[in-house]
């Protein structure tokens, strides 16, 4: 679990820190603080930069340019891809110009993530044996003679593991295997994530545990004769949710029954999923009304605490704070989340925390905390 987080040089967070975390996260804030990147952020240490989640929040920003352009001049366009990451879409070959991603005990202590451009030197020697060994120098603040030739790479580095991908190929992700210790049970619920279709996977993963139970319990917060729950194949490879009534012996779709449901199957099929890892939501309250808000957010601390999972959630919705300040004050969930606004002062984004005391206090006297 992440007990503080530090950003350098991500998208539009230049320099935050946020000195404490808890178990559950609510980041609020206008319109271009920095909510949806703090989520990214977050996704990039969990999977210790994954190069297939980093291409996925590429293509859905619209930074993922097509092929055809690619071969025009690959190096410069994957250069440009890639510095859409950066604050500024700033290129520069120095450790200053690196991403951070971490907690704030260290600059850079193991398990932390870095990303950055660099310049690297492959040459092929000869050993004692008679056998080539190609050996890639990283060229470190212009310190090598800029007349040799050099390649240009983006690398990842988790702590001090360090992978290059280089940037000479038009599709340059074609070389890159996932690194042994990268698996993570990370869940990421996108803003129009009502209804995902890896849900039947994650259910899967479930089916005949304990875990199902909570799924139903949730379901139940809108649907109280919610009995059990399937996914069933309705054309070839989509499947879709349905669910039995306890007043009927009818199967229905899930779908019939309105965005509300299948909102929270969506968020608690993630949740239970992400054992020992983050659940990351963006606006948590799109397709749920103000009046179920408080219980699925106490239904979020209970899972949490009991799988050991981490929440961070954005929102835009006073109905989603007021609901989160309310479960938050249970006397069983005290301690065990608060609130992160963040604020732009003058193109630089601050945060301002609020624990429950402080969150209370706020709502009561309609502090504006959005």
């Amino acid at each position: 679990m992440l007990n503080s987080l530090h950003i350098n040089n991500y998208r539009n967070l230049q320099d935050l820190t946020v000195n404490s975390l808890s178990r559950v996260n609510l980041i609020t804030g206008k319109n271009n603080t920095g909510k949806s990147t703090i989520l990214e952020a977050i996704a990039i240490y969990a999977t210790k930069g994954d190069l297939g989640l980093i291409y996925q929040l590429l293509e859905e920003r619209g930074e993922n340019y097509k092929s055809k352009e690619l071969s025009k001049n690959p190096t410069d366009i994957n250069i440009k891809i890639f510095s859409s990451l950066f604050t500024n879409r700033n290129v520069g070959f120095d450790t200053v110009d690196a991403i951070l991603i971490g907690n704030t005990e260290n600059i850079l202590p193991e398990g932390n993530i870095s990303l950055r451009f660099i310049r690297y030197i492959d040459k092929t020697e000869t050993d004692s044996d008679g056998n080539m060994i190609r050996r890639r120098t990283v060229i470190q603040n212009n310190s090598e003679k800029q007349s040799e030739h050099y390649n240009v790479g983006f690398e990842i580095k988790t702590g001090n593991i360090p992978y290059i991908l280089p940037l000479d190929e038009d599709r340059p992700y074609r070389y890159y295997s996932k690194r042994t210790g990268s698996n993570s049970n990370l869940q990421f619920i996108r803003t129009r994530n009502i209804d995902r279709g890896i849900n039947g996977n994650l259910f899967d993963n479930i089916t005949l545990t304990e875990k199902e139970k909570y799924v139903i319990e949730a379901l139940k917060i809108i649907e109280p004769l919610t009995e059990r729950i399937a996914f069933v194949e309705e054309i070839p490879n989509e499947r879709i949710a349905v669910i039995k009534l306890s007043n009927s012996q009818r199967i229905l779709p899930l779908r019939s029954m309105g965005d509300g449901i299948n909102r929270i199957l969506t968020i608690i099929l993630a949740l239970v999923n992400a054992d020992n890892d983050f659940l990351l939501v963006d606006e948590f309250e799109n397709g749920l009304h103000y009046t179920v808000q408080e219980q699925l957010w106490n239904i979020i601390f209970k899972l949490a605490h009991r799988l050991n999972t981490q929440v961070f959630v954005t929102t835009h919705s006073d109905d989603c704070i007021r609901g989160f300040e309310k479960a938050l004050n249970c006397p069983d969930n005290f301690l065990e989340g608060q609130l992160i606004r963040l604020d732009n002062e003058n193109g630089k984004i601050k945060q301002v925390e609020f624990n429950a005391k402080e969150l209370s206090i706020a709502n009561d006297q309609n502090i504006e905390i959005r």
